[in-house]
């Protein structure tokens, strides 16, 4: 019996030097040459050869539409068609976006399942697949980012980044009987993994730059890539030592641990091949702050961040998770939104809603003021090389509607959209649009995804 225990001793060491090992988080500015290397077959990168990076920002709780929706005609111009009352924040950046009317996601209508809309609009709003009712049993669907993200995630040292602005989830009790792991994920690696979205800014930024102050970031993170390399080959070499004197049982367990070790090993490779680090003239995050409001700005400042070090080309960013009753002091605000949003067409509930329906665009249009005012390696913008698509899986928080979405695309990636529009797209699914932007990323052999039906024209 004493290899067996020497071998039990053994795994639980190496799960607990798994558990402890984080990856190096390096991340530089990459010249045109530099990213050519790392991107030959031109995945996520624009006709110009600057990189291509995509993002989905999740608001909750649906929109008021009658303050919505821009009036003008179909296919209007920046010119010809009105701003309407909640996205008037978005003026300075009517020429770098998109407002589409009329895509839906039916796979979260309700239907045998009864109530639930917050965790389907949630859960689905980038798979497009009907969630299994179940607070244990978790069936979803994978996401767009991570369909992009596993094609073109070797471009760039993070594969995809996953943010949220709730720091505090539940784990129970969520909505209708539904998991809670769809009311709090809205990007998913399979039908039953969530990609759990990091909370903490100051983790998010220690993932990206490292730890210490401006200046000691790079030193750290090389001193810590080659202590980590230090225990992967003590790891490797006690467990294939180990594997040799093991039943084959446990031979063949300590074989798949060894495969996710290789993984590791790899992506420190990967670290390794990107070079050092841009260390940001800034001080790391403390942690999640206690205005809402600088919570969700400091989190677009991570995002932007990570696009322009060229960390990531691939983000989705949970603002709030859907049913979010959040109240919002800083305009004034005391009740709370979801409260709000079921407002029995009480005009002062209605207005309360529209305020901070604006509140969340205005927040939105301060990231593309970042975007647009930093210029890529090609001279552009590094929002013309960008598609961010701004919405929410509820369209009419009231009615719990998920047909005409509020929707906005915003970016030209690189020229390949034509921006400056307001166009409305009669009923077609929103899993459409997302067809049409993987294939705007290098995704070229993706025929259907969720409820597609087409690639979204009209782009």
């Amino acid at each position: 019996m004493r290899p067996i225990q020497d071998a039990m001793r053994r795994r639980q060491f190496l799960q607990g030097i798994g558990v402890c090992m984080a990856l190096p988080a390096l991340e530089s500015m990459q010249t045109a040459k530099t990213l050519a290397v790392h991107s030959s077959t031109a995945l996520a990168t624009t006709a110009s050869g600057a990189p291509l990076r995509t993002a989905f920002v999740y608001f909750p709780n649906g929109a008021i539409p009658g303050a919505w929706w821009p009036t003008g005609t179909v296919d209007s111009d920046a010119k010809s068609y009105a701003m309407s009352q909640t996205l008037k924040p978005l003026e300075s950046h009517r020429d770098s976006i998109q407002v589409l009317k009329g895509l839906d996601n039916l796979s979260a209508n309700g239907g045998p399942d009864g109530g639930g809309d917050h965790a389907r609009g949630n859960g689905t709003f980038l798979t497009g697949v009907r969630l299994k009712k179940s607070a244990s049993d978790i069936q979803a669907g994978v996401s767009i980012d991570q369909i992009i993200a596993k094609s073109v995630g070797d471009s760039t040292r993070f594969a995809s980044l996953e943010l949220t602005c709730d720091s505090k989830r539940q784990t129970s009790g969520c909505d209708s009987g539904y998991s809670c792991a769809y009311q709090y994920n809205i990007s998913w690696s399979s039908a039953s993994t969530p990609m759990s979205p990091e909370s903490n800014p100051r983790s998010v930024f220690e993932r990206l730059f490292g730890t210490g102050n401006p200046g000691q970031r790079n030193h750290s993170l090389a001193r810590r890539r080659h202590e980590q390399k230090s225990v992967l080959d003590f790891v490797l070499e006690d467990a294939r030592a180990m594997q040799r004197r093991l039943p084959s049982t446990d031979r063949d367990k300590l074989g798949q641990y060894l495969e996710g070790i290789r993984e590791i090993e790899k992506r420190i490779e990967k670290a390794e091949r990107f070079g050092t680090a841009t260390d940001p003239a800034m001080d790391t995050p403390a942690g999640v702050p206690q205005s809402y409001e600088h919570y969700v700005q400091l989190t677009y400042d991570l995002l932007f961040l990570a696009f322009q070090t060229d960390s990531t080309r691939v983000a989705s960013l949970l603002l709030a998770h859907d049913g979010s009753n959040r109240s919002f002091d800083h305009i004034g605000i005391v009740e709370g939104h979801h409260d709000l949003t079921h407002h029995q067409n009480k005009a002062d509930q209605i207005k309360k809603v529209e305020e901070i329906d604006q509140w969340y665009v205005r927040m939105f249009s301060g990231f593309l003021d970042k975007l647009a005012g930093a210029q890529d390696i090609d001279g552009k913008s590094i929002l013309h090389n960008s598609m961010i698509v701004y919405g929410s899986g509820n369209a009419d928080g009231n009615k719990h509607t998920h047909s005409d979405l509020p929707i906005v695309l915003a970016g030209n990636a690189g020229g390949a959209l034509t921006p400056g529009r307001f166009v409305d797209h009669r009923s077609k699914p929103l899993t459409n649009l997302y067809l049409s932007m993987a294939e705007f990323m290098g995704v070229q052999d993706l025929k259907r995804f969720g409820d597609s039906t087409d690639r979204l024209s009209n782009l």
